[in-house]
């Protein structure tokens, strides 16, 4: 990344529009609120009350707790947006769980696989499906958070793969059925320097082990940072990418080229 701040304001979305960030007080979800907050958005964050406790947002950002996997939260939370806006511009959804450390699919319990999936792919389903009321009537664009392991499997990850595949497949879904009025795209990052490679705690040593065999297959020589990911984001969110919808920007340094 350049040592100067990036400019997101050259594609971003215009000042005022209304965005809702599922998972934004995770490391690339606060990024994008920050970010957002920045650039004048109206910011709503649904996440978990634990997860909004332990990242406290800007005083302007509208803040809904809420288990995204739960279909009554989640209703709840998105009557609260449309009561404070009247509608919305703008869905990210960026929440996601891994099992940390990976299991192989013979080692892997049920409870584990389904919560993945509940977490990546079921919450994915419910939000978009309560957004869509409160977009259908002006327009808007969809962003979901896949994974470049959707595209390169490693080891140790089925429930994850399966999950974020998943994510692309429903993010085409969502992009044929609401066309032309809304938009839907995903983005698609290989490993990012967030406590995600940790398990969200910041405390496992599983990733480090093979961080610099990683991090030389990667063209640019490095890992994304948040900022990485928040750009296209952002970019897929405004109108400079008017004419795409149904797609999955990659954004991985180079290290798979699908």
């Amino acid at each position: 990344m350049a040592d100067e701040p990036i400019n997101f304001a050259r594609l971003a979305p215009p000042t005022g529009s209304r965005i809702a960030i599922v998972g934004g007080c995770g490391g690339i979800g606060r990024a994008l609120v920050d970010a957002c907050v920045a650039l004048d958005l109206k910011v709503a964050v649904l996440d978990l009350h634990a997860a909004i406790e332990r990242s406290p947002l800007p005083a302007e950002v509208l803040v809904a707790a809420a288990d995204a996997s739960d279909e009554t939260e989640v209703g709840r939370g998105f009557a609260s947006l449309q009561d404070a806006w009247g509608g919305l511009d703008i869905l990210v959804f960026v929440t996601g769980i891994a099992i940390i450390p990976p299991l192989k699919i013979e080692d892997l319990p049920v409870e584990k696989w389904e919560q993945v999936l509940n977490v990546n792919l079921r919450s994915a389903f419910l939000c978009t499906r309560a957004a869509l009321p409160m977009m259908r009537p002006h327009g808007g664009s969809i962003i979901t958070l896949s994974s470049s392991l959707a595209f390169n499997p490693n080891r140790g990850f089925a429930a994850y793969v399966a999950s974020k595949g998943g994510l692309v497949s429903l993010t085409k879904a969502i992009a044929a059925e609401n066309g032309p009025i809304i938009r839907a795209n995903a983005v698609a990052p290989s490993a990012v320097d967030t406590p995600f490679l940790a398990g969200g705690t910041g405390s496992d040593d599983w990733f480090k082990a093979d961080l610099e065999r990683y991090v030389s297959a990667i063209p640019l020589r490095r890992l994304a940072v948040p900022e990485d990911v928040v750009g296209p984001i952002l970019f897929l969110a405004g109108p400079g990418a008017s004419y795409i919808t149904g797609q999955t920007v990659h954004v991985n340094g180079g290290r798979i080229t699908p």
